[in-house]
C-alpha cells in the first residue's frame, strides 16, 4: 500500500510539474486483469483527472512511459 501512495504521489508532481492542476482522484483498488502485463497478474488501479495544457501532453506521456512501477496507463485528451 504504502508503493501505491508513493507511485500516486510521483504522478501528481508530475502533472504539477507539467503546469496542470490534479483534479479528482479515484482509488478502485487491487483487480485481476484480464491478461498477464509483464508477469503480472493483478494490478492496482487509479483514476487520476488531471487538467494540463496541450503541449504538456506528450512531455508527462514519455515521462510515465519510464515509471517502472507503471505496467499500463492511459492519456486521453478531451
Amino acid at each position: 500500500m504504502a508503493k501505491v501512495k508513493a507511485v500516486k504521489e510521483r504522478v501528481e508532481k508530475l502533472v504539477t510539474l507539467f503546469e496542470g492542476k490534479v483534479g479528482k482522484v479515484e482509488d478502485l483498488g487491487k483487480k485481476t486483469l484480464a491478461y498477464k502485463i509483464k508477469k503480472h497478474e493483478t494490478g492496482y488501479f487509479l483514476l487520476f483527472n488531471p487538467e494540463l495544457p496541450g503541449k504538456s501532453i506528450k512531455a508527462l506521456n514519455s515521462k510515465l512511459r519510464m515509471e517502472g512501477d507503471i505496467i499500463r496507463y492511459l492519456l486521453l485528451k478531451a
